[in-house]
């Protein structure tokens, strides 16, 4: 693999400033959020006021313990648009992911949230080892996903050439890659596992294509998955995370000279790991659950949102901000395939929309070549149903799922009495991945 090491030059000054610099930049940022949010957001004026806190309050950073949580639930009780900042006039993007409730987790964007949006993932870029005039495959899907949208203007931004590829179509990714001689790819890591295997069975070596750098996100992946990415392409391996309440992707990012874990990029994104069941706030170096406050969106600023990722935050290495491990795993039931969220209750939701169905249900996740995947096993109401009728309750489930949700997932309807009962807490998912 080429090396990919930045230069000096290559860096934003506010990459290497002093901790003392940083933390100073951050209080100020936060006051000004805080007010924001209080002056024109109803739900953060009356969470505020319930906990007895006012912005006025933050006087130094560990401060920001004091004030109250933002959770999913608080965007669904506020959907569309109730935690909007800014006058709907002033919105330029939204985009909405699916929700357990069927409802979509809504965020907008202002014309300066997305500057601020390109300019971290353009940052991401560079700690990746793209430059200005690299060219960038792009198979994150567009659309009301920010995976898509978040990366082209980033590239954009950076000052390289986007090749808007999105996802599917797999043997058109290898085409476009060995025509076209990307430097770099961004894609799901499960997904280019695909693009691997496409490479192999049209007889091209993937050793031999122009990329040098991926940038994976939008799921959880290991190490080894790294290094057989890496091996496979001759290419360098990199995590980028983000999610949608904070910006999109273009949170944290790993650098390429060091990959030992991602930097967060603090100026605009303040970080707190706590105890997922207490809420204390834990020290660096403690493992716990992931809490994100925005401290310069205009449009939706989120005030400690509990992200349920499990990490620890590390000090700075490559950089001065400091650095989040890779996520080891969800402090709640959420589960990621190819890049979608997937909750039990959305499944269950579905199922209770076919009458003929039985509310008993389970979810099995296996390995579908190099994919996760899913099956959906239920049962009918009644017994001795006939084939035909078995096969269009089977179809119609499926195809609620894939329009709920958005994602194709096998159903499995078996005989009455098939799918486990459970004597006491539901057991939802199976995971036959390693059987």
């Amino acid at each position: 693999m080429k090396d990919l090491s930045p230069q000096p030059s290559d860096l934003e000054p506010i990459e290497t400033a002093s901790i003392d610099e940083i933390r100073s930049l951050q209080l100020k940022r936060l006051r000004q959020t805080l007010n924001h949010v209080y002056a024109n957001v109803e739900h953060y004026r009356k969470s505020f006021d319930a906990a007895g806190v006012h912005p006025d309050d933050l006087r130094e950073l560990s401060d920001l313990s004091r004030f109250p949580f933002t959770t999913k639930g608080d965007l669904r009780a506020n959907y569309p648009f109730g935690l909007f900042a800014v006058p709907q006039a002033e919105i330029s993007r939204v985009h909405a992911s699916s929700g357990t409730t069927g409802k979509s987790t809504v965020v907008g964007y202002t014309a300066g949230d997305i500057e601020v949006w390109a300019t971290v993932v353009a940052r991401s870029l560079r700690a990746s080892g793209l430059r200005a005039g690299d060219m960038v495959h792009n198979a994150y899907g567009y659309g009301l996903f920010t995976g898509g949208l978040g990366a082209h203007y980033g590239i954009e931004k950076l000052g390289g050439t986007t090749v808007p590829m999105g996802g599917g179509q797999t043997e058109k990714q290898v085409e476009l890659i060995t025509d076209f001689q990307p430097k770099g790819i961004m894609v799901t890591p499960s997904y280019m596992l695909n693009i691997l295997e496409a490479f192999i069975k049209a007889g091209r070596d993937p050793r031999e294509t122009s990329l040098q750098v991926g940038v994976f996100g939008a799921e959880p992946w290991t190490h080894a998955m790294r290094l057989e990415v890496e091996q496979a392409f001759d290419m360098h391996a990199v995590d980028i995370y983000g999610l949608s309440e904070i910006i999109g992707p273009g949170v944290a990012n790993e650098c390429v000279e060091t990959k030992d874990g991602l930097h967060v990029w603090e100026d605009h994104f303040y970080p707190e790991i706590i105890d997922p069941e207490t809420g204390e706030v834990l020290p660096d170096g403690e493992e716990g659950e992931l809490v994100f406050t925005t401290l310069t969106k205009e449009a939706m600023p989120m005030i400690r949102y509990r992200t349920h990722d499990l990490t620890r935050l590390m000090p700075g290495t490559a950089r001065t901000m400091r650095r989040m491990e890779k996520i080891t795993g969800r402090s709640d039931d959420m589960m990621i395939l190819r890049g979608v969220n997937v909750f039990p209750t959305q499944i269950e939701e579905q199922v209770l929309k076919v009458p003929a169905l039985a509310p008993y249900f389970q979810i099995e996740r296996y390995k579908s070549g190099p994919m996760d995947a899913m099956r959906i096993l239920v049962e009918p109401k009644a017994a001795n149903m006939g084939a035909e009728a078995l096969g269009q309750h089977r179809a119609e489930l499926e195809q609620r799922i894939k329009q709920m949700i958005g994602i194709s997932t096998d159903v499995v309807v078996g005989e009455v009495g098939s799918v486990p009962r459970s004597q006491g807490k539901a057991v939802r998912v199976v995971d036959r991945r390693c059987e």
